[in-house]
């Protein structure tokens, strides 16, 4: 079955970065586009980035333009965030899953990202 686990995050003082981690299974992972995902208390899941199945392509949501990076490594089956120059609204749980309009069922833990001084 589909399994997504999430990690990298962690507590950044603003300005900073992290590297966000997605190791995949369950599913043939080259075949498929993924997505990084975000999610703060009371508010939709939002995507934050999006990558075609073999990285060609990418795609960004505007508030996270020029910040953030997305990568994959379809031989690890993982895909990384990059972000940088972190600001407190980046503070979330960050989730990996395929695409919208169909992500799997299946979400991993999250890992949060807290941005504070």
């Amino acid at each position: 079955q589909v399994q997504l686990v999430e990690s990298g995050g962690g507590l950044v003082q603003p300005g900073g970065s992290l590297r966000l981690s997605c190791a995949a299974s369950g599913f043939t992972f080259r075949n498929y586009g993924m997505s990084w995902y975000r999610q703060a208390p009371g508010t939709e899941r939002d995507v934050v980035a999006t990558i075609s199945a073999y990285g060609g392509y990418t795609n960004y949501g505007d508030s996270v333009k020029g910040r953030f990076a997305i990568s994959r490594d379809n031989f690890k089956n993982t895909v990384y965030l990059q972000m940088n120059n972190l600001k407190p609204e980046d503070t979330a749980v960050y989730y990996c899953n395929a695409p919208v309009p169909n992500p799997f069922a299946t979400w991993g833990q999250g890992t949060q990202v807290t941005v504070s001084s």
